[in-house]
């Protein structure tokens, strides 16, 4: 199949603290072609988090320029905090031909089209 090919892009969406990054990173694990998608968040990061590997850490006031600039596939604010998905990561990945999993709050499921 040829990586320039239609590939699949999958939302796994649930309330915070319900587990599904833990069951999406094990799909991932032995499933060829999927990839999850690293979200973008303003939250300090937490004591075994780092940056680029659990998300993409950066200030409430670059995620919202980042906002502004139209670079979130989805954003939303859960327990003020902002989350989001950036669209071009998106769609390089996609490009590669590689399926992407976005593991996402129910406000963002909402506004992936």
């Amino acid at each position: 199949m040829s990586n320039k090919a239609c590939r699949l892009l999958f939302i796994v969406s649930a309330p915070s603290g319900t587990g599904k990054t833990t069951v999406v990173e094990r799909l991932v694990k032995v499933t060829d072609r999927l990839k999850l998608s690293r979200s973008y968040t303003s939250r300090e990061p937490r004591k075994d988090e780092a940056d680029g590997v659990d998300y993409n850490f950066v200030s409430r006031a670059r995620f919202e320029s980042m906002i502004g600039n139209g670079e979130f596939l989805e954003h939303a604010d859960v327990f003020g905090n902002l989350y989001g998905t950036h669209a071009g990561d998106t769609v390089r990945c996609l490009e590669t031909g590689n399926d992407v999993v976005l593991v996402i709050d129910v406000q963002g499921a909402r506004q992936v089209r």
